[in-house]
Order: structure tokens, then C-alpha cells, then sequence
């Protein structure tokens, strides 16, 4: 046997020996976790039922727990049932001297628990909530670290409905504000006192997706209650969320004008075609009339008027009036022929008239006549009616206005009516459309954002 073969049989041996040690050494040091468990949270030497005494162990000062969170996820905001759903790592911090343990040098960074029953926990709820869940796969999501100063971090992560008032005056062009409320359940603020923890105590993750909402800001606040029973300490969280109005007016706005000015189509129609303009405006007005069932039907019953309430209202409006339109002009239509009837007959009882006196005269071509007085006296009523016409001739000729000229060429009412509806429905439109804009779009930021978030 060579050098070395016995050089690698003593590497060899070596290395066992020091893995040997290794776990050893790691057996030894879990076997020091369990002990500490043991020593701190021992049958007879912890009871989780016993509030933890406050600042520097004093027993008559609050336990204070600090809070903070991770915003996973915002799943939904639904405006009919005014809740939101979020997903979040929730953690509280609080400092318990009961728990105090010795770290060996360093090495024992904290002590690791999954029951939450063993210690002491604050009894804290979600006021607002409607519904929620922890997650339990594969394992339970959450756990507890004990830290050798007595200090403990309790974490989970769960899944919560909340309520969510909105105020829905300004939709779809409004944003709406979300509260996430915690507060204890029993124990008044001379027991337990919760805290935002410094630095930064609301996370949200990098990619938050809203369908049809933007997270635009939040801001962290207190919001304690008195009741009968004492005052509680209380933590919120208020969520500023902007509605995307992209959606909306694609969906809505767009469609809604294309169907006003559809309506407006039968405007150039000729008034005989009274099928067709008939058909035009009841389609659009139907059409129109199912599009804002459609909205609505989305939205909670409120009792005030909303901004597509104004929109599609007008629309309907609009769309309702061009209806009403033709019925005007096939009034008209109607109305002049039957002037233009009566012009004609009038017309021939004057011709037969003409045509019986031209006989007439000629019956009588010898006849004798009076003979007229060549002067007339000044109070004669011929003279004064030749005077009268004297003066008429005299004053110069009013000049017919441009709007009266312009209509003059269209001889009957009804043709009228359609080319004054031709440029007064489009004008009326747009300045409907210059006032809706500039009341709900370039409003002032402070009637929508409470001056926490300015």
C-alpha cells in the first residue's frame, strides 16, 4: 500500500468524522430550540390568556401593537354591491416579556411557531368586512417568531370582501375611496393600543391590475370609537381608486352619439317617405331606450342622478325629438296641401269670376255711363285712399333679413321645418355636449378627494 492510498483513507475518515460532527452539532442546537420552546411556553410557566404588561414591563400602561401590511392583490370592485375584494399579508408586532430567551451567543436568531393558541394575540378584526378567509395551501399561510427580546411577529395571509360606500354622482367619471378597517375587539385603549408601524407601513405590490379601476394613491390614518363600553383603538386604510374612463366611452358615449346622429338621418329624408323615416326613429329610439336599460342594470338603485343618467338622458331626448320631428313636418306636409288646395280653387273661383264679368261687359259695351267729376273734394275717400298709396310708394323698401331670404327658398313649411331641424338639433348637441365636458370633466380636485390625500 502506497503513501498515497493512505493519504485518501485519511482524507477519507476525516470527512466523515467532521459531517459526523456537523449533525451532531445541528441536533444538538434543534434539540436547544425545543428546549427554549419548552422553558418559555412549559405546561404551568405561560398563559396566553394574560394580556402582555405594557412599555419596560409595566402592567398599568396599554400593550402597544404595531401593525402593517402587504397588498397582494385587489381582485374586484363592484359597484352594485359596493364592496371591493383584497387579498393581503397581514402582520402584527408586539412586544411580550414573558418571552424573553437566551439567544446562545448570537446564534438563535428567533423561535418559529405555526399555533397561534400558544401565545397571547390581540384580538383585532376588520370592522367593514363582509366576508373572508384564510389560505391554507399547501400548509396554513401563516406563523409566529419569537425574538429573544420577548418580542413576537405574527403573520398571515388572507382574503377579504369589504364594504365599500360610494358615492356614484360623478360616473363613471368619478373616483371612489375604500376604507380597510381594523380595531380591537374587546379591549379598550387602556388595555391595547394599535399602531402604524414607522417607515412604511402599507405596501402594494409592483404590477396591481384593476380592470377598470387605477390604484391612484392610499393614506394611512387613526379612526378610534367611543361607544358605552369604552373607547377601542382603531387602524384604517384609505384606498383612492380612479375609475378608467377608456372603457366607458368606447362602450357607452360613443355608441349613444352614433345613435343621435343615426336619428338625424330622417331629417334629410323626403317627407313622403313615411315608412322609412317611421322605421328610423322608432329603431334608434328603442335602441337607445335598451342601452340605457343595459347601464343601469349595473348600477345600485340610487336615488340621485347620475352623470350617465344626464348623458344617456339627453341622448333619449335627442333621439325621442327627431321623432317628434317628423310628426311635425308630416303635420305640415299635410297642412299645405291643403293650402295649396284651397289657393287652387280659389284661384278658379277668380278665373270664372274674370271669365263672367269679361261677358258681362261685353253685353254691355253701349251702355250709358256717369261721368265722373274730374276734381275731387279733399274729404273724398277716393282721394284719401290715392294719397295713402302715394306714401306707400314713397317710404323706401324694407331689406329682407338673411335668414328669411335663405328660407324663402324652400316654398312650402314643412320642407322648412326639416332644414331648421337639420342645423338646430346638431348645435343644440354640441353645446349639450361643451357644457357636460367641461362641468364633470375639468371639475375642482377638491370636491372628489378629502384633503387628506392632496
Amino acid at each position: 500500500m502506497g503513501t498515497g492510498h493512505y493519504f485518501w483513507a485519511i482524507f477519507y475518515f476525516t470527512s466523515l468524522c467532521s459531517a459526523s460532527l456537523a449533525n451532531n452539532a445541528k441536533i444538538n442546537f434543534r434539540e436547544k430550540e425545543k428546549k427554549v420552546l419548552d422553558q418559555i411556553l412549559g405546561a404551568g410557566k405561560y398563559d396566553a390568556r394574560i394580556r402582555p404588561s405594557g412599555i419596560n414591563g409595566t402592567a398599568n400602561l396599554p400593550t402597544l401593537v404595531q401593525v402593517n401590511m402587504f397588498l397582494r392583490s385587489i381582485s374586484k370592485i363592484d359597484d352594485y354591491k359596493m364592496e371591493y375584494s383584497v387579498q393581503l399579508t397581514f402582520r402584527e408586532q408586539w412586544t411580550d416579556e414573558r418571552l424573553k430567551f437566551d439567544d446562545i451567543q448570537g446564534r438563535l436568531k428567533y423561535l418559529t411557531l405555526t399555533e397561534a393558541n400558544r401565545v397571547w394575540m390581540p384580538d383585532l378584526f376588520f370592522s367593514n368586512e363582509k366576508e373572508g378567509h384564510f389560505h391554507n395551501i399547501i400548509m396554513p399561510n401563516v406563523y409566529i417568531r419569537i425574538f429573544p427580546n420577548g418580542s413576537v411577529l405574527y403573520s398571515i395571509r388572507i382574503s377579504l370582501t369589504l364594504a365599500c360606500p360610494m358615492n356614484l354622482k360623478l360616473y363613471p367619471l368619478d373616483r371612489q375611496i375604500c376604507s380597510l378597517r381594523m380595531a380591537s375587539y374587546g379591549w379598550t385603549t387602556n388595555d391595547l393600543v394599535f399602531l402604524w408601524k414607522e417607515g412604511d407601513p402599507v405596501q402594494v405590490v409592483k404590477n396591481l391590475h384593476l380592470p377598470r379601476f387605477t390604484l391612484e394613491k392610499f393614506l394611512t390614518d387613526y379612526c378610534n370609537s367611543k361607544t358605552n363600553t369604552g373607547e377601542y383603538s382603531c387602524l384604517k386604510v384609505d384606498l383612492l381608486f380612479k375609475r378608467e374612463f377608456s372603457y366607458y366611452l368606447i362602450q357607452i358615449y360613443i355608441p349613444c352619439c352614433m345613435l343621435v346622429i343615426v336619428s338625424w338621418v330622417s331629417f334629410w329624408l323626403d317627407q313622403g317617405a313615411v315608412p322609412a323615416r317611421v322605421s328610423l326613429g322608432v329603431t334608434t329610439l328603442l335602441t337607445m331606450a335598451t342601452q340605457t336599460s343595459g347601464i343601469n342594470a349595473s348600477l345600485p338603485p340610487v336615488s340621485y342622478t347620475k352623470a350617465i343618467d344626464v348623458w344617456t338622458g339627453v341622448c333619449l331626448t335627442f333621439v325621442f325629438g327627431a321623432l317628434l320631428e317628423f310628426a311635425l313636418v308630416n303635420y305640415a306636409s299635410r297642412s299645405d296641401m291643403h293650402k295649396e288646395n284651397m289657393k287652387k280653387k280659389r284661384r278658379d273661383l277668380e278665373q270664372a269670376s274674370l271669365d263672367a264679368a269679361s261677358d258681362l261687359l261685353d253685353t254691355d259695351s253701349n251702355a250709358t255711363f256717369a261721368m265722373k267729376p274730374l276734381v275731387r273734394h279733399p274729404g273724398d275717400p277716393l282721394a284719401l285712399e290715392k294719397l295713402r298709396q302715394c306714401e306707400v310708394h314713397m317710404q323706401p323698401p324694407k331689406r329682407p333679413s338673411c335668414c328669411k331670404t335663405w328660407l324663402s327658398k324652400f316654398p312650402t313649411r314643412s320642407k322648412r321645418i326639416d332644414v331648421i331641424s337639420r342645423i338646430t338639433f346638431p348645435l343644440v348637441f354640441a353645446l349639450f355636449n361643451l357644457v357636460y365636458w367641461s362641468t364633470y370633466l375639468f371639475r375642482e380636485e377638491e370636491d372628489e378627494v378629502p384633503l387628506g390625500f392632496v
